[in-house]
């Protein structure tokens, strides 16, 4: 459920804010270049296989870790796009799958004896 169809509901969602990003299609391409090929959507597996391990497991320090380590790699990343809309948006890929994860982590939490 962390992976795959939490990545789809992501993508949905985002959906409506893609189709902005890709309006200067040479800086797109650019962007694109630049990064490893299905890199973000990994990423964002691993963050949220993390956050669920650490819930399940009462290591609510672990979360902030990750998010704080992932916060401070895209730092970087974000400053030099120069692009709000780009910052946005990942930003917003961001919060929605941490959201995601720490909803589940704590539902399974609760139904788990």
């Amino acid at each position: 459920m962390m992976l795959k169809p939490t990545s789809i509901i992501i993508g949905e969602i985002l959906s409506k804010w893609s189709a902005d990003l890709e309006v200067d299609v040479c800086d797109s391409q650019n962007k694109k270049a630049q990064s490893l090929p299905n890199a973000g959507q990994y990423l964002g597996y691993l963050e949220r296989v993390l956050v669920l391990t650490f819930i399940l497991n009462g290591q609510y320090t672990a979360v902030g870790f990750v998010l704080a380590a992932k916060s401070i790699f895209r730092m970087g990343d974000l400053r030099e796009a120069h692009d709000r809309k780009f910052t946005e948006y990942v930003m917003l890929g961001s919060l929605f799958s941490v959201s995601i994860a720490l909803f589940t982590g704590f539902v399974v939490a609760k139904l788990l004896p």
